[in-house]
């Protein structure tokens, strides 16, 4: 299932926990190995960040400790992150040509993934495990010193790039709103391509917050393949020609009743 709502608009501007959230929300849905590691990931870094925290008030002295809580989190956190570039770079891919369709071909879109391991080892375990495992013991003291977690998948982002620009700096509304509109379209292909099935796609109030145009492009995108439920407060503003013989339904006091 994916969820657009209003709020997603604010995917490109709002802040780096927020895309971190979505991420995790959306490829959650896509891989079970993905969900499982990044469980494991958050039930070892509250450890490692209690046991810091210990440490850096003296209630503990044991460093083979804080060694095999670091190994075990580098060993998660690197799966998540190489199943993280794989899956943004494919995301990436369906959104840019989204983004094409809608602005003519004028822009280009690109995703600059932000984490601490470099590019050439994100794509495999061993060599993110190794990157991670440098950086723990890089920051170990200021770690100790500031008794939190400052390596791992859990402080990475994602920034979106419109014309060699960070649309969420330098961009006008309608490019974040078109950015915006392009990865949630994306999402749904990318979810098509990792399972072989499109998801149910619940639309709560978005088309009043997109123009004309980007009501279009929404609902031919999802037109005849992608089982949809809309909430409105007005049918005025959907190109009721886009849809091939919808059941609509209006809420009143909590009843439902069938419109023709």
């Amino acid at each position: 299932m994916i969820l657009f709502a209003p709020e997603d608009l604010t995917i490109v501007k709002g802040s780096p926990a927020g895309r971190r959230r979505f991420i995790d929300m959306e490829f959650g849905q896509m891989s079970p190995k993905y969900l499982y590691n990044l469980a494991q990931y958050k039930t070892m870094l509250k450890q490692r960040n209690a046991y810091l925290k210990q440490l850096r008030f003296h209630q503990a002295k044991d460093l083979v400790y804080l060694d095999v809580l670091t190994d075990q989190l580098a060993a998660f956190g690197a799966e998540i992150i190489v199943t993280r570039a794989a899956l943004l770079d494919d995301m990436a891919k369906f959104a840019a040509q989204v983004h094409s369709d809608i602005t003519t071909a004028h822009e280009q879109l690109t995703f600059k993934y932000q984490t601490q391991v470099e590019p050439d080892a994100r794509h495999d375990d061993e060599q993110a495990y190794e990157a991670l495992s440098e950086s723990f013991k890089k920051y170990r003291a200021r770690e100790i010193d500031q008794g939190t977690t400052l390596v791992g998948p859990h402080r990475d982002d994602v920034s979106f790039i419109v014309n060699e620009r960070d649309v969420a700096s330098f961009g006008s509304q309608g490019q974040q709103r078109t950015t915006a509109l392009a990865v949630k379209l994306a999402e749904i292909e990318l979810m098509h391509h990792q399972t072989g099935e499109y998801p149910v796609l619940l639309l709560d109030d978005v088309l009043s917050e997109l123009d004309d145009m980007r009501q279009t492009h929404l609902l031919r995108a999802i037109q005849n393949k992608v089982q949809t439920f809309l909430t409105t407060p007005s049918l005025d503003g959907v190109a009721k020609e886009m849809i091939d013989q919808p059941t609509v339904f209006e809420v009143h006091q909590g009843e439902l009743t069938p419109l023709s």
